[in-house]
């Protein structure tokens, strides 16, 4: 599955559109991570416990959208976007959303065409 940020897929066709996607989480803060985190930023620095925790949420949205845009007969998703908040002082929400869509590679000669595209388009 491509996934990108831009509107759309350089070299590829998009051919058709199915609409938003999205993962989403919600995940409680751990007493220990936290403390141990309040005791970390007191030195200042990266707060490897909760950059853990974040990274693992987006792993997981991303893997949700992913089924989701599938589930609708996509290839790929265009426009994709990440966004946190705090729910309270406990509770992070992690979302993801994007556009899914079928998109082609364009092949060698034709307008739009890049090396890469041509060279997928050749192999299917």
């Amino acid at each position: 599955m491509i996934i990108v940020t831009s509107n759309d897929i350089p070299g590829y066709r998009i051919d058709a559109v199915f609409g938003e996607v999205m993962g989403l989480t919600v995940r409680s803060r751990d007493f220990g991570s936290n403390l141990l985190a309040g005791f970390r930023a007191i030195g200042g620095g990266e707060l490897p416990e909760l950059t853990q925790a974040l990274y693992e949420s987006r792993h997981e949205v991303m893997n949700r959208m992913v089924v989701e845009a599938q589930q609708r007969g996509a290839n790929a998703i265009v426009a994709m976007r990440f966004d946190a908040s705090e729910i309270g002082q406990q509770w992070t929400e992690v979302c993801v959303y994007g556009t899914a869509v079928v998109a082609f590679p364009i092949p060698a000669g034709q307008p739009g065409s890049t090396p890469q595209s041509a060279s997928i388009a050749a192999q299917g």
